[in-house]
């Protein structure tokens, strides 16, 4: 499993809009330009769907995703279809109001062939490293556009 962590100063319910506004992750993240939840689903809830659109350089591809653990203001995970891994969120409140915020990712079983050799090729074999990158970058956005005067 890889994992990042940051402290932010605004409570876990702030903390949790952002991250589960899933049509809005294109906004921190540097490999995601956002989601549509499809099937009925309207916002964060176990079992629903939605799709993820990504990115690296020009490449543009989308993602099926189904939430397999939403408990608010705490927990909040995803199963991606294509490439069986989850991707969740864990919130803590902090002593002092704040909040610690991990962003965590997890394969559930290997990829398909197919799907290996794409993310072997578009990410030059560094995946593992460019994704955990990534979740600095995005707990880096998300804490300062958390504590930025509004």
């Amino acid at each position: 499993m890889d994992e990042a962590s940051v402290t932010i100063a605004a409570p876990p319910d702030r903390v949790w809009e952002l991250v589960t506004d899933v049509t809005n992750m294109g906004r921190w993240s540097p490999g995601n330009t956002g989601g549509k939840w499809v099937g009925g689903a309207k916002g964060p809830a176990e079992g629903a769907r939605f799709i993820g659109f990504n990115k690296r350089g020009l490449m543009r591809w989308p993602t099926r995703c189904t939430i397999v653990e939403c408990v608010p203001t705490e927990r909040f995970a995803f199963q991606v279809a294509e490439n069986n891994m989850q991707w969740g969120w864990r919130l803590a409140p902090t002593s002092d109001g704040g909040t610690t915020l991990t962003q965590w990712r997890n394969r559930v079983s290997p990829p398909s062939a197919v799907v290996n050799a794409f993310a072997t090729a578009l990410f030059r074999g560094k995946v593992d490293e460019e994704m955990v990158d990534g979740m600095h970058r995005t707990l880096a956005k998300i804490k300062s556009q958390l504590e930025s005067p509004a």
